[in-house]
């Protein structure tokens, strides 16, 4: 048999920046998962899993009452934790109320006037500040090379950016206005349950005329030294979470490396550096501030991977850096939560989203619905104080008439904590 040939790699110079880096020991960091009380505290981020879904039905519910089965189907789009979605709309009675059909009893679902009334300062807090919040989704196709993202990934991400998730299929919305277009690339036909592929949002100046914004590390270094020579990291530290000494020592010379902005060029960038480490750092900093919520589910963050230019396991910077990210284990689900915007208690540049006072006036409705199964339960009464309420007593005699609503309640919202 013929031996194979051996061929001998060139060897190639690394960039400066690698070169100074891998004179530094590979420390291998493995947080050992603590949990933090104050996250699970915070309803935004404990009941994440079921609020997109609930403001998902809110929007498909309104404006008239609609039979269950024509959202039923919707599961798995809506991806509901419940096996059905007329058992995730029974779990909040604040939200959507029950009736029986016209015909062979079906249930109907409507929405609640507190819902309703919620669904529509959410679509003037939007028109009043487009401008902000499309701007997050124009920083977003600036941290990738190509600038442009498939229109299925930037459909992924208009809940976590604040976005009206019809914001590309309505054209009331106008995004050209906005500076985005869609655009097809190839000459393939799309079928109907593929409409997306093929199709790129990009922006329609190419973010060529405008100067690239600075990043929020950079903001910070500028507020905190004046320059942006040094970039850190800030760092917060879990209670009962301590580090090795080696670690700590370690984490001290990370945070004197070169700093790479999310928005600059890093093809010059060793891969197996620290500094692209600190790189893939910075640009998931970047990314979760521009989230409503600072945080979102650690596999939403995978299709974005190749956009962004992060390594193939850039998940285990969450477990190098425990200072910096904070992984919420919910339901089967794990969370990354940006501990800076919970824990910097207003000494940060993280600007807060203007669609987050909405989203816990929702998880006002999640928490008054469980209460309104407790007293169902127990036979109590609940205390409303508004007109549109009915009273729960009553839901059983409204069962015998066609067409009448019943399990209408609404009700305050809970005063959270920093309001």
């Amino acid at each position: 048999m013929r031996p194979l040939a051996i061929r001998r790699r060139e060897a190639r110079l690394l960039p400066p920046l690698a070169v100074l880096v891998r004179s530094m020991a590979y420390v291998d960091v493995k947080m050992r998962w603590k949990k933090d009380a104050s996250f699970d505290a915070a309803p935004v981020l404990s009941q994440a899993r079921d609020l997109r879904p609930l403001v998902s039905l809110a929007g498909l519910l309104s404006p008239s009452p609609t039979p269950v089965s024509a959202v039923s189907k919707l599961r798995r789009s809506l991806e509901t934790p419940d096996r059905r979605v007329i058992s995730f709309l029974r779990r909040f009675p604040a939200a959507f109320v029950e009736s029986v059909g016209p015909e062979h009893n079906h249930p109907w679902f409507r929405l609640s006037g507190s819902a309703a009334r919620l669904l529509q300062e959410e679509r003037r807090i939007f028109a009043a500040r487009r401008a902000d919040i499309t701007f997050r989704l124009r920083r977003l196709l600036l941290m990738t090379p190509r600038r442009r993202l498939p229109l299925r990934v930037a459909q992924g991400m208009l809940w976590h950016l604040g976005l009206p998730e019809d914001y590309f299929r309505c054209r009331d919305y106008d995004i050209a206005q906005d500076g985005f277009q869609i655009l097809t690339i190839g000459d393939s036909v799309c079928r109907e349950e593929e409409e997306d592929d093929g199709r790129e949002l990009v922006l329609i100046d190419n973010g060529e005329h405008q100067e690239l914004p600075k990043s929020v590390l950079e903001m910070d270094a500028m507020r905190r030294f004046g320059s942006a020579e040094v970039v850190p990291i800030p760092l917060f530290q879990s209670k009962g979470l301590r580090l090795k000494q080696k670690i700590e020592a370690w984490l001290e010379g990370f945070q004197k490396l070169p700093y790479v902005s999310p928005y600059e060029d890093f093809s010059g960038i060793d891969r197996g550096s620290d500094v692209s480490e600190k790189r893939v750092v910075g640009v998931l900093h970047e990314l979760l501030s521009l989230f409503v919520t600072c945080s979102a589910e650690r596999r939403r963050l995978l299709c974005l991977r190749q956009h962004l230019g992060l390594p193939q396991k850039f998940h285990r910077v969450f477990e190098r850096h425990p200072h910096v990210f904070y992984l919420l284990l919910r339901e089967k689900t794990c969370f990354v939560v940006l501990k800076e915007a919970y824990m910097a208690r207003g000494d940060t540049v993280i600007e807060e989203h203007p669609m987050l006072e909405m989203r816990r006036k929702y998880t006002g409705l999640m928490e008054e619905s469980r209460e309104i199964i407790k007293c169902r339960r127990s036979g109590k009464p609940f205390p409303s104080k508004h007109e549109d309420h009915e009273q729960i007593e009553d839901s059983e005699s409204a069962n015998s008439a066609p067409f009448l609503y019943h399990h209408s309640q609404t009700g305050v919202f809970p005063v959270f904590p920093g309001e």
